[in-house]
């Protein structure tokens, strides 16, 4: 298991974790990785950017083709799936990274997309929460809140096949309602950024969310390039 947040407590303030999340279509995966390129234009190599599910760290690459359509996978084992590989990744990748003071960590998803892609009936949130429960909790999330309609619009855009979870948006969209009350009810810090504008807009307002949540260490200036 990965390490709980209890044992680096006396890091959090020498450590930076932000997780990007939203519905498919919100533009979280240009967005954290816009973040990562403007933090390092003063942070340097002491920024990360990562992603869950991560393809590298265990049963990945199960996720992946289960997600793809292509290996059937019912909704508890695909839960369980997401969980061992967020523990292999916090293990392994993200918690030695903040070891060390000074260092950001940007993942593009964690926990919270966990609640709202693998609850059902049988399994709730509160059931996939538990089952996370261990994971280091993101200092900062940044939502990208979306319409499903312009969510749905971006994703025209793309020339890959579809995952599984990439449909009936609006559904999605309040569900993440739900687990971000989830989380904040156990105290977890979050944002929300409205997400439906041009993209400078929206990454101007995640700089504003970071500007006003971030550590006094951690210095911040606007994008040198676009």
């Amino acid at each position: 298991m990965a390490i709980a947040n209890g044992m680096l407590d006396g890091m959090s303030n020498q450590s930076f974790f932000i997780v990007i999340e939203g519905i498919d279509g919100a533009g979280k995966t240009s967005i954290a990785q816009q973040l990562h390129n403007v933090l390092e234009q003063t942070q340097g190599d002491a920024v990360l950017l990562t992603q869950e599910p991560h393809a590298d760290c265990l049963v990945g690459a199960e996720i992946r083709a289960a997600l793809a359509g292509s290996r059937s996978m019912s909704p508890q084992s695909l839960a369980l799936a997401f969980a061992l590989n967020r523990s292999d990744h916090l293990e392994r990748i993200v918690e030695p990274f903040l070891q060390q003071a000074g260092r950001i960590v940007i993942c593009d998803r964690s926990v919270l997309s966990s609640l709202v892609y693998q609850a059902r009936d049988v399994f709730s949130m509160e059931d996939i929460y538990n089952l996370n429960r261990w994971a280091r909790q993101p200092n900062l999330t940044i939502v990208l809140t979306v319409s499903p309609m312009k969510a749905y619009e971006r994703m025209r855009r793309r020339e890959h096949k579809r995952d599984l979870f990439e449909n009936n948006l609006p559904a999605r969209a309040e569900k993440y309602r739900a687990a971000m009350k989830l989380l904040r009810d156990k105290g977890q810090q979050i944002v929300e950024v409205d997400a439906d504008g041009e993209y400078a807009q929206v990454f101007a307002a995640v700089l504003e969310a970071l500007k006003q949540h971030k550590p006094d260490w951690l210095r911040l200036q606007p994008p040198l390039l676009w």
